[in-house]
């Protein structure tokens, strides 16, 4: 499939998604919005797509929602008055984030954030939801939220699987007058491996590679597997790793890697 807002590309068993509206920062229209679910929820289906590499075109990842279309002057009008549009009550309010994510649309295949320039705010929805984060040496972080009145929640939940609490209450509360380097995101673990600018799709390409040529039962399971330990006691978690483990293992890839395992093959590793 075309689309407007997204570049996508399939190459053996990795599918590149590459954020495509360069000339806003790559902000999130309702068009990307819609197409990302598209994407996330196409690939659950898609046995060619073994890893997903999810990037974007320009000099940076995302700086969020697209603030011009949502302050419309129908919005601006309204706010005005002081009234929040669309919602006639405070207890009604769709998340414009609800698909943006992987997890989100039920998508539970490694997804790898390849990321460059700026990322920020809606950004979040999706890094939040991904294995891990490559990125280059230019990366920032940050959330504008409160510099511009609006409560900060939706997106740095979304980060506190990736960093420490009192590191997204920092970012989240200062708004735009502090970024966070790339260098500083590594040390705290938001991203595991910092890169020139022009060897991140490389190196996120040369991980996507080996997880893609990786048995995809156990590596789905090993996914569910760490993504349940988030959200349930550590005891509870051990219990599960049963379950996890008898379901995410495949006989057949089981015995292969067995089997090579004992003819004393070993792969050619690197070290980060």
């Amino acid at each position: 499939m075309s689309y407007e807002t997204l570049l996508v590309t399939k190459d053996d068993g990795i599918a590149w998604v590459s954020l495509n509206r360069p000339a806003v920062r790559n902000a999130i229209s309702r068009r990307m919005q819609t197409e990302l679910h598209e994407v996330w929820h196409g690939f659950r289906y898609d046995d060619d797509v073994r890893c997903v590499v999810l990037t974007a075109e320009g000099d940076h990842f995302c700086t969020g929602i697209d603030r011009t279309e949502a302050i419309s002057e129908e919005n601006t009008r309204a706010m005005a008055a002081g009234n929040f549009p669309d919602y006639p009550t405070p207890w009604m309010y769709d998340d414009p984030g609800r698909d943006l994510g992987p997890k989100a649309c039920d998508l539970w295949k490694p997804v790898i954030a390849a990321v460059q320039g700026m990322a920020c705010g809606g950004a979040f929805y999706m890094l939040g939801e991904t294995e891990f984060i490559v990125a280059a040496d230019d990366a920032v972080f940050f959330d504008p939220h409160v510099t511009y009145g609006m409560t900060a929640a939706f997106e740095p939940m979304q980060m506190l699987t990736k960093m420490p609490f009192q590191e997204i209450m920092r970012l989240s509360l200062l708004g735009v007058h502090e970024r966070m380097s790339a260098e500083r995101a590594r040390e705290i673990g938001l991203v595991t491996e910092v890169v020139p600018r022009a060897e991140l799709r490389d190196r996120a390409g040369w991980a996507a590679r080996v997880i893609a040529d990786s048995p995809p039962l156990a590596i789905q399971g090993t996914m569910r597997a760490l993504w349940t330990a988030l959200e349930v006691s550590r005891s509870q978690a051990i219990e599960l790793a049963n379950l996890f483990t008898r379901v995410g293992s495949d006989a057949a890839a089981l015995k292969a890697g067995q089997d090579r395992f004992a003819s004393g093959e070993r792969p050619q590793w690197r070290l980060r």
